[in-house]
């Protein structure tokens, strides 16, 4: 059994970094895994082997890939949100629209996740794909999202998860952060200025329950600035993604 340390069982935080790792490489060899996890290769193995005999990583000749087991449980996740195939629909619609990349962020347990995201025909890079996990602060999607919800529930997560930077222009000033999250509010939509990702703008809206008012997540458009900029950044795609947003709270309300 593995040891306790503060509340939680020292082997399976062991687990989780290696899964972790083995995602951000893609695909890594048991060395690797080893040095980064900080632990002996044997123990490595041993979860691995673990991992390899339930499905959830794949060996491919001397390096290791997660499995599709993953897809199940992912899949059922993202199944709880009743509302998973209208934000597909209309995150592909606007895709086809703008060119641009287009996700739908919900926030869990204070943190934001892309349930579904679309890369359109001009869309540049980016490591932002479904199940990409975001700092709400630091995203047009995720300010959409914190603007709106309880007053006492978004000060216990500024709390609990602090303003950390992700670039230089990330705000990390709990007045600043507030004064522009009433901005949010009073406009109806959100934006980032390289943000979260140098280079990047984006422009997002938060998306409503239409039965009890329930905040549901976001819909965020993202592009290059040289893109995003002028009356294309400043009305035209606000309006756009407002405009998105109502259509797919319809769709709900009829669903």
């Amino acid at each position: 059994m593995g040891t306790q340390t503060g509340g939680t069982i020292k082997s399976d935080e062991t687990l989780l970094e290696i899964l972790e790792t083995l995602h951000s490489h893609e695909r890594a060899t048991l060395t690797t895994l080893a040095d980064e996890v900080g632990v002996s290769k044997s123990t490595v193995h041993r979860h691995l082997k673990t991992l390899c005999d339930q499905r959830f990583v794949t060996k491919e000749d001397a390096e290791y890939v997660l499995g599709l087991e993953f897809l199940r449980f992912g899949g059922a996740a993202r199944e709880r949100y009743s509302f998973h195939r209208q934000s597909k629909a209309i995150v592909q619609q606007v895709a086809d629209q703008t060119g641009e990349f287009v996700g739908f962020l919900v926030e869990d347990q204070g943190i934001g996740t892309f349930l579904y995201c679309e890369m359109g025909t001009e869309g540049v890079p980016s490591e932002a794909r479904v199940g990409q996990n975001l700092y709400l602060h630091q995203s047009a999607s995720g300010k959409a999202i914190l603007a709106h919800l309880p007053a006492d529930r978004r000060e216990e997560l500024l709390d609990e998860h602090n303003l950390l930077a992700r670039t230089e222009s990330t705000i990390t000033d709990r007045e600043e952060l507030r004064s522009e999250l009433t901005e949010i509010r009073d406009r109806g939509y959100a934006t980032a200025h390289e943000e979260y990702v140098n280079g990047l703008k984006a422009v997002a809206a938060p998306a409503f329950d239409p039965d009890d008012d329930t905040l549901l997540g976001s819909l965020v458009i993202a592009g290059p600035s040289h893109r995003l900029r002028g009356e294309r950044f400043d009305s035209e795609l606000p309006d756009l993604v407002q405009g998105a947003v109502k259509e797919f709270e319809l769709t709900i309300s009829y669903s």
